[in-house]
């Protein structure tokens, strides 16, 4: 569709990143919105106070640049009603049949392979790698440099951290938390936080 404006919330540095994948593909970002900017502009882009979005129509498309997922989730009840775009950094490889669901944001030089299904507002971060026939859920942020072995499946709001990595046919439940580095050798179940070589469960969150 022709005219169609994109609108990034969330004036971060994450923000800036999304911006930055955008760019990469020559798509223009029309204003970055926020419910507490700190700046008036970043980069040749206004950023404005969020009670300044446009109404919600077909033309007009959000992208929630917001790294943690629970408030990811909530903004994106919060503007339940608008479209939401899918971001691609231009240096990604993806396959061909792989299902990505709005408002998901694949950021620069990562990899994901073959029948790979990823959900809606979900992040995979610079240089992750996701194998084929995995199942990401929505609201997940897979960290810089993930590797995902094949037929993996992540539950929603789960945060895999930085290096971290899954073999194969691992399933992690929801709202999991993943140590940085660390190595997923058997499931884990929903809610626990894991870290370590072998991955360990430390302790488990009440709720999102």
């Amino acid at each position: 569709m022709e005219n169609i404006k994109i609108y990034i919330f969330g004036a971060s540095g994450h923000g800036k990143v999304v911006a930055d994948c955008l760019k990469s593909t020559d798509t223009i970002v029309n204003a970055i919105f926020d419910d507490s900017p700190n700046q008036i502009n970043w980069n040749g882009i206004s950023i404005q106070n969020a009670s300044q979005i446009p109404i919600a129509d077909e033309s007009n498309q959000l992208i929630i640049a917001i790294g943690n997922n629970s408030i990811r989730k909530k903004i994106s009840l919060r503007f339940d009603n608008y479209f939401f775009t899918t971001v691609k950094h231009k240096s990604a490889i993806i396959a061909s049949n792989v299902f990505i669901d709005e408002g998901t944001v694949i950021m620069a030089n990562t990899v994901i392979n073959s029948d790979s299904n990823i959900g809606k507002h979900t992040i995979i971060n610079t240089s992750a790698v996701i194998e084929h026939d995995c199942v990401i859920g929505d609201f997940v942020h897979i960290s810089p440099k993930v590797v995902l072995a094949g037929h993996v499946k992540v539950g929603e709001g789960t945060h895999i951290g930085v290096g971290a990595i899954v073999i194969p046919k691992i399933k992690i439940g929801k709202w999991c938390v993943i140590g940085a580095g660390s190595v997923i050798i058997r499931d884990v179940p929903d809610y626990a936080v894991v870290v370590g070589n072998p991955g360990k469960t430390i302790k488990y969150t009440s709720n999102e």
